[in-house]
């Protein structure tokens, strides 16, 4: 048992009791349990399972070692959710699984290896008091509020990394291999969070109902929901354009390099055509004097001047 609190009539009363004490505390009507289970054993879900009627696919779920789809499943006497906490650290995504049994006024919270941070969650729930007489659903609010957020903060991360890379693409010195490995990074995790972004917009949906008091609530989760998701549908292609774009780039300044080459091949080629012109073994002006050497540097000086004037006008140079 990681962490537990009890709420009666919508007022915190305990917390971090035994999981085992569960079932009495339900005895009474008034009270909602959180419980929080970190990397439970088959043993001790299938006590929990007894104890408080828990589906045995619900239960088989949480111990799959393979990573499931975000979803919310509705059974007899629970539903079942499904969910991801991610957190994006330089264009790289990390997702970690987060499964929650929600009855009328129970919620049970299952992760692995302490990955979820739990103080956060709570204190989520505590900027929110006057809500807890919601029973179960304010825990199930709170949850999901979390869940969401995390995912715009990832989302706003990622994006941040794809302004990054524009700004890297028009640098003047850029690896092209880095370039590609972060842009295939970022695509990578845009689209890992988009896999477990969409499926929420449904599970919130699922959730609104009008007659419930904590209406206005789920829907500020589901714009946030939105939000997401339009985000990160719109920043693959983003990152595909720089991918594009940067070939383009690369082929410009080697165009440009060319030029630049050229001119000073063109500048260059004329001191080599008057110095070989003038070392021909043949009378010339100038010829056996010290003139002629005067006339053939003049001729480099102002011929060279010249062309270079004019391709730096032309923005050869």
């Amino acid at each position: 048992m990681a962490r537990s609190r009890l709420y009666r009539s919508g007022v915190l009363e305990r917390e971090d009791f035994p999981a085992a004490e569960a079932a009495r505390h339900l005895a009474d009507p008034s009270v909602t349990l959180w419980l929080d289970l970190d990397a439970p054993t088959a043993p001790d879900l299938a006590a929990l399972a007894t104890e408080l009627g828990l589906h045995p696919l619900a239960v088989a779920s949480v111990l799959d070692e393979d990573h499931q789809r975000p979803k919310f499943v509705r059974y007899d006497r629970h539903s079942f959710l499904a969910a991801y906490t991610v957190r994006a650290t330089d264009g790289v995504l990390a997702a970690s699984e987060l499964d929650a049994f929600v009855t009328d006024r129970v919620l049970i919270t299952v992760h692995r290896n302490n990955t979820t941070d739990i103080d956060a969650l709570v204190a989520r729930w505590d900027t929110t008091p006057d809500l807890a007489k919601s029973g179960a659903a304010f825990l199930l609010h709170g949850l999901l509020d979390y869940v969401v957020d995390g995912h715009l903060d990832a989302v706003q991360a990622l994006d941040e990394q794809v302004e990054a890379l524009e700004d890297l693409v028009f640098a003047d010195h850029v690896d092209p291999t880095e370039l590609q490995r972060r842009s295939l990074t970022l695509r990578r995790s845009l689209s890992r969070l988009r896999h477990l972004a969409v499926p929420m917009r449904k599970i919130v949906a699922s959730l609104m109902r009008r007659d419930d008091t904590l209406l206005p609530y789920f829907q500020d989760v589901y714009d946030h929901v939105l939000r997401v998701t339009e985000w990160t549908e719109s920043l693959p292609e983003l990152v595909a354009t720089i991918r594009e774009t940067q070939p383009s780039i690369q082929g410009n300044r080697l165009n440009t390099i060319m030029k630049k080459v050229t001119s000073w091949a063109a500048i260059i080629a004329v001191p080599t055509a008057i110095t070989g012109f003038y070392g021909q073994n043949i009378p010339y002006p100038g010829f056996g004097s010290a003139s002629g050497v005067w006339v053939s540097t003049l001729a480099i000086l102002v011929i060279s001047a010249t062309l270079y004037a004019l391709f730096k006008r032309r923005d050869w140079l």
